[in-house]
């Protein structure tokens, strides 16, 4: 059997000793420790003992306590206080407890007497110190890529500012002009800027995905969630772009499929968009095959997703290297496609969080397959069907085409082009605007607004400005007694930001670049008016359809009576899931009325999860105190009623929304 042989250390010591005798009996001393491997640097004074450590070279210093007229405590004070990491152990000849504690509080590695010295008690204190200086070196590392780190945050944010800044203009004025009379001769050239700037906000959005990834920071939110309507969103979103390339995409159930399964949809929904958006680009001639089906992995039934194209393929060599970040086929038929070489390398990051792999097959000239399983919950007792792409009968609470809304909105935002933009959109709408270009003068207008007895009915609060920003002035405009909604505007919506927005007076914020439709919803739930249908007499035809979320099952077949003899077509759900999965499967109701105290939930977190995942509904709090709307930090919380609901309250309720 070999005998194992301890490694030996290597250990640069400086020696800061004025007397030469003492110098070679420490060398001695270092000589006969054969644990160690040392290499030792004498000087004799506190002067070149500090700029031998400022130098940083050495894993130890021994210290004379006794360095002339000076005590080496002066050089161990001046080390300390300089920063420098260098473990340092005091000598003296004689034992001094006073001067030991003294040193240790100095901050001296340990104190040794030179008299008493053994190679066991030299040798321990010297691997005690090289263990020291490790840890330390160990700290400042962690220290210093924290930094890093920190650093490299504060610039995806502003970088995520600076970009999504000019895009919000982009795609704003694009579907402005798409949407007009006056540009038909130029609506292919409007659609290919408008594809272009979705293109690089997708990007800019693989970028940020990624480097949320690789800090760890990036959070999947589980919800039930309607596979036929994620898979109906994902086919009519591509199959324009499939068509336009002259291809034929198909989606196929090899398997009933589960109605709902319980994922990130919108991770899923990306996983999706990035394979078969890269399937269409790789492909000039032929189709896209979307399979999808069920199987029993071990213990647990994945679902599975297979997409195959009849592109250019991936050559062999490659086939390894597609899911690591930042590559792309070197292929001189792919390069004209273009992208950052994100999509797989986040797609695959994903799918394992999601609890599945993905695999890949190809062929040069004839075509990829990639396959991917996920894990979609428990779903041993959900109901199956084939997949479906008609599209569904079913009322989608009444989505509307037209808002008639009054009030005066501020828009606070230092680019014209933006204030122009959100004008127009919020001027269509009924409802009048004013501007203010920074903090300052948001605050100056709303003092005058005070002042003449008015107030604005919303403001909208950029957060990145010269001068003054969003933060400030909104806090400086809740000073005035300004009760009314302030909503931010921001490029940077990292994690955390809502509740600090929320802690400084902001009722809600939304994120760069806006869409209509994020615009609306914030006007639906702030300003006064009604949501119609531009055909009264459809609107008519419509029922209102509202979710009622009570775990107490007599209170809410009492509440769906009452809704029902208004007219009002009522869903009941008793607890958290149950309105998670009713919104999976219509996805907007025209009133959602919650009960705060369910079963499986606090109320407060439920509403979180409605906002995240289903933002364009309106919730009203039912509970059995009174329930402070502003605290909550939601904006789809409009109204609290409460406990016991009354017919009269619910038909007020119902005529606000007609």
């Amino acid at each position: 059997m070999t005998k194992q042989v301890k490694p030996v250390l290597q250990a640069k010591i400086l020696l800061v000793e004025d007397d030469e005798d003492d110098y070679i009996i420490t060398r001695s001393h270092l000589e006969e420790l054969t644990s160690f491997d040392s290499h030792l640097t004498w000087v004799t004074n506190s002067v070149e003992g500090l700029q031998k450590l400022t130098e940083g070279n050495f894993d130890v210093c021994l210290l004379d306590y006794q360095l002339g007229a000076e005590t080496g405590l002066s050089l161990l004070k001046q080390a300390v206080e300089s920063g420098i990491s260098t473990p340092i152990i005091m000598l003296t000849g004689q034992p001094d407890k006073q001067l030991d504690l003294q040193a240790l509080e100095y901050g001296a590695a340990d104190f040794l007497v030179k008299s008493e010295l053994s190679e066991a008690r030299f040798a321990r204190a010297i691997r005690y110190a090289l263990s020291r200086r490790e840890f330390e070196l160990e700290r400042l590392n962690r220290l210093r890529l924290e930094a890093d780190n920190r650093s490299k945050d504060r610039f995806l944010a502003h970088l995520s500012h600076e970009l999504r800044t000019p895009l919000s203009s982009i795609l704003g004025y694009t579907e402005l002009l798409l949407e007009s009379n006056h540009t038909e001769d130029a609506r292919p050239e409007l659609n290919i800027i408008l594809n272009n700037g979705k293109h690089l906000l997708s990007l800019l959005n693989d970028i940020l995905d990624l480097s949320k990834i690789t800090a760890n920071k990036l959070e999947l939110r589980p919800e039930p969630t309607s596979l036929r309507h994620l898979i109906l969103d994902i086919y009519t979103l591509l199959k324009v772009t499939a068509i336009d390339n002259g291809l034929e995409l198909t989606f196929n159930s090899l398997t009933p499929l589960p109605v709902l399964i319980t994922v990130d949809g919108t991770r899923l929904r990306q996983v999706l968009i990035n394979l078969i958006y890269n399937a269409i680009k790789f492909t000039d001639a032929g189709s896209i095959t979307v399979d999808l089906w069920t199987q029993q992995d071990a213990a647990k039934e994945m679902l599975m997703f297979r997409i195959t194209d009849t592109g250019v393929g991936i050559p062999q060599r490659q086939l390894k290297d597609i899911f690591a970040p930042f590559t792309q086929i070197e292929d001189y038929l792919t390069r004209k496609k273009g992208g950052a070489g994100l999509g797989l390398a986040i797609s695959a990051e994903l799918i394992q969080r999601m609890g599945g792999r993905i695999d890949v097959a190809s062929e040069e000239g004839k075509g990829s397959v990639f396959t991917f399983s996920l894990d979609p919950g428990d779903i041993t007792d959900t109901q199956r069907k084939p997949l479906s792409l008609e599209p569904s009968l079913n009322n989608n609470g009444g989505a509307h085409s037209k808002l008639a809304l009054t009030g005066e909105v501020l828009i606070v935002d230092d680019l014209a082009d933006l204030r122009k933009l959100s004008a127009h959109w919020i001027q269509a709408t009924g409802a009048s605007v004013d501007f203010a270009v920074n903090g300052a003068e948001a605050i100056a207008k709303v003092k005058h607004k005070i002042a003449s007895g008015s107030y604005y009915d919303l403001i909208l609060m950029d957060l990145h400005m010269p001068g003054m920003g969003g933060r400030e002035a909104t806090v400086a405009i809740r000073e005035t007694g300004y009760q009314y909604p302030v909503v931010a505007l921001t490029a940077a919506m990292a994690k955390g930001i809502r509740q600090q927005l929320t802690a400084l007076g902001f009722n809600d914020v939304l994120s760069k670049p806006i869409t209509k439709n994020q615009l609306y919803r914030a006007l639906r739930c702030y300003l006064t008016g009604n949501s119609a249908l531009t055909d009264n007499s459809a609107a008519d035809s419509l029922p209102l359809h509202f979710l009622v979320v009570e775990d107490d099952t007599e209170a809410a077949q009492l509440m769906q009576i009452l809704l029902e003899s208004l007219g009002v077509k009522t869903t009941l759900a008793h607890s958290a899931e149950e309105c998670m999965r009713e919104l999976a499967l219509l996805h907007r109701f025209d009133r959602i009325l919650l009960d705060l105290g369910l079963p499986d939930s606090d109320g407060l977190q439920l509403i979180e999860r409605i906002e995240h995942n289903y933002p364009d509904n309106i919730v009203i709090v039912v509970s059995g105190h009174e329930h402070d709307i502003a605290a909550s930090g939601s904006a789809i919380v409009q109204q609290s009623l409460l406990k016991p609901i009354t017919k009269q309250a619910l038909n007020s309720l119902v005529l606000t929304c007609r």
